[in-house]
Formats: structure tokens, sequence, C-alpha cells
């Protein structure tokens, strides 16, 4: 896919890695449908950088805990802004549970943002898409969902179901729209960790180094361009995947 003058829609964008995700989006030549929950100040700085690379945005905010119709986020939008053809779906919370305490309340608030609203969301943003128009949704995930967490237990779940929704969502989709993930690893240290366990996790990595936001965002872009990639869930872990 050329990706100049594609627009993409892109959930929980304006901090982290989703700021780095939307960034690489406008170098490359996308306008940009920023959508975000809280964050609406970080979601206006990031939309003002992108804005500076020459992007056109458009900020979209929506509770994706609450989300029973994701076609909204695909109307009523300006000329210039259309036909969305890149879904990114970056949105997630990260509770910390285990199976022994988590509750039906918990349980469902992460399975909403992490699995339901992608889902939804990837569903209009098929029906949206015109018939003789390419797409491709590129889902945000964890490698972790290979060697779980011990105390984010409905996080780790909501991911692998989202990793086996990519699989599915690619040959039910398929050939109009592609559709692959990005398992990401020790990419940024964790709000509010501490140096010493962030320099805890690195050492588990057998690159010694975090990967940080460029290298999700050039990932992002290699899925996006790569017109014959579909189903795939590239792990970005600095090898962390291959020690025991």
């Amino acid at each position: 896919m050329d990706l100049q003058g594609k627009t993409a829609l892109i959930t929980g964008g304006g901090h982290r890695i989703g700021r780095g995700l939307t960034l690489a989006l406008a170098r490359a030549g996308c306008n940009i449908i920023l959508h975000y929950n809280r964050s609406q100040a970080a979601a206006q700085a990031t939309a003002a950088e992108a804005e500076a690379l020459g992007a056109r945005v458009l900020l979209r905010q929506a509770d994706l805990s609450h989300l029973d119709d994701a076609g909204p986020l695909f109307a009523d939008l300006p000329d210039a802004l259309t036909p969305v053809q890149i879904l990114v779906n970056s949105a997630a919370i990260f509770p910390k549970d285990t199976l022994e305490d988590v509750t039906v309340a918990g349980w469902s608030q992460t399975f909403r943002v992490n699995l339901r609203s992608p889902i939804l969301l990837t569903q209009a943003f098929a029906r949206s898409l015109p018939a003789d128009v390419a797409g491709a949704v590129v889902n945000i995930t964890d490698w972790r969902t290979e060697r779980p967490y011990l105390t984010h237990f409905s996080y780790t779940v909501s991911k692998g179901a989202l990793d086996a929704f990519t699989r599915t969502a690619a040959i039910q989709l398929a050939p109009r729209v592609r559709v692959n993930g990005i398992a990401l690893g020790a990419m940024l240290p964790p709000e509010g960790a501490t140096e010493a366990y962030w320099q805890s996790v690195l050492a588990t990595v057998p690159l010694a180094r975090s990967g940080g936001v460029d290298v999700a965002g050039d990932t992002l872009l290699y899925l996006l361009r790569n017109d014959f990639i579909t189903g795939e869930i590239i792990r970005l872990t600095g090898g962390a995947h291959l020690k025991m």
C-alpha cells in the first residue's frame, strides 16, 4: 500500500506507543483520525505534532469500554479524510489481577477495551470501506501471550484472544482487507515503574535495550506497505521470546 494521502484511524493514539505510531503514520504521508478517551491534552499535543509533519488530523473521543457501535467513528468525515483505509487498534488497558482474584467487572472491562472494541472497530471499518478499495488493519498485542504474566491475568487472556482474532479476521476479510498484528515487548518503561524494575526487565532481553516508539512505528509502516502479508503477528522483543 502506498501510504501517501491515505487516512488512518488509530485508537489510543495520543500518548506512549500510540503517539509514536501516530507520528510514524504522519511522517509516511497519512492523514489521521486520532481517537482518545480521557487523554484529551495528550491527544491534542500529538495532533499538533502530526499536523506539523503535514498531516490532516481529526480528533475523535470515545470510551471504548462502552462501545456498542463503532460506525460513528467512521461517519461524517470531511471529504479529505475519506475513505479510511487503515485501522490501528492500539488502545488497551493493563490491569493487575490473577485467576484467583479477578472479578466479573474487572474481566468485562478489560475484554471490552482490549478485544471487543477492536472487533467492533474492524467490523465497522470493513463495512465503511468502498467495495473497490483495499484496506489494512494492524492490532497491537503483546508477546507475553506466549509466556503469560503472573499478575495480569485478564490482560494476557484478552490479548491472546486478540491474536486469534487477528488471524481469523485475516481469513474472513481477505483479499480486500489485510489484518496483521505487532506483539510488543520491552518498548517503554511502564508508567510509574522504578528504574530498578525497568533494568530488571531489560536484563531479560538478549539485545540488552528497550525497543522504543520508533521501532514500533517502523514495523507498523512495514506491515502497511507490504501488500503480501496478512494474518501475521510480528514480535518486537529484542529476543526476549527466545529465553527460557
